[in-house]
């Protein structure tokens, strides 16, 4: 299987990706954001049809167009995260430009512009060529690593923001900065998984974290855990069966993760010893 090079780099990618989604992720459920990474994943989409219609590289539409709603978000927000106000008005502007921008897709002549939108809407890990590996190795690497530096004013913020600005931690500056990391992660998330599925993996592998420990280093470790496990499960089940999409294996992996972990942590509870 890694004998040929699409696989290699699809893993390596992967690997990436699936580690910025997990390690992220655990936040995004814990400041309970995962409804603004919804709504990057549909930015990711309409900018990678946006890249194009006018002709432009897709990585750099789909960078473009979720930095600039993450930021504009973090602005609508209070204390730079986002509410489900902001996040809404996001969604409507967003869907309003897409199907704008949909149309205009329809009247064109040029095929590879729906090839284009079509891999950007379900993913195409394994179309991803050396340039964008590198790409995406650099940029969620990269965003793992601040988060990972950023985690304890992160997690201070995120559970009590009143006690985070009594220490001097700048929560504005905080959650502007993790917004614009979710948009990096969306924007290279989006060519390995594709942005109808982009959700499962930002959000599953955390909320399995989240339902089997309460610890926060342990649960982002389990969590980019899970996640690189899913990508890894995934890309070999989608080689050893052709018809099944590397997306569609990564994402079912993931949220029965999460479903195991549900369960797990029902019986857990109902096996507990109960006082009185």
């Amino acid at each position: 299987m890694f004998a040929h090079d699409f696989v290699r780099n699809a893993y390596l990618a992967g690997t990436f990706v699936a580690l910025a989604c997990g390690t992220a992720g655990w936040l995004v459920v814990l400041r309970a954001q995962v409804f603004a990474g919804d709504a990057l994943s549909h930015v990711a989409f309409v900018g990678a049809i946006a890249a194009a219609l006018i002709g432009v590289a897709e990585p750099l539409g789909l960078l473009v167009a979720t930095l600039v709603v993450a930021a504009g978000m973090a602005g609508l927000g209070q204390r730079g995260a986002a509410d489900d106000t902001s996040i809404g008005i996001t969604f409507a502007w967003i869907l309003g430009i897409g199907i704008l921008l949909i149309t205009l897709l329809a009247r064109s002549t040029a095929g590879g512009s729906g090839i284009a939108a079509t891999n950007a809407l379900f993913g195409s890990i394994y179309s991803l060529g050396a340039q964008d590996t590198i790409l995406a190795v650099v940029a969620c690497g990269v965003v793992a690593v601040l988060v990972l530096v950023s985690f304890r004013p992160l997690l201070l913020a995120s559970l009590d923001s009143q006690m985070a600005l009594a220490r001097g931690v700048r929560v504005r500056l905080l959650g502007v900065g993790f917004l614009l990391a979710l948009g990096v992660i969306t924007a290279e998330s989006t060519q390995a998984v594709g942005a109808l599925l982009l959700l499962g993996l930002l959000a599953a592998p955390a909320g399995a974290a989240h339902q089997l420990t309460a610890r926060p280093y342990v649960g982002l470790a389990l969590s980019a855990g899970l996640a690189v496990g899913a990508m890894w499960a995934g890309l070999a089940l989608s080689y050893q069966i052709p018809s099944l999409p590397p997306s569609s294996a990564i994402i079912g992996l993931a949220a029965a993760a999460y479903g195991l972990a549900a369960l797990a942590r029902r019986f857990r509870w109902r096996a507990a010893p109960r006082s009185g």
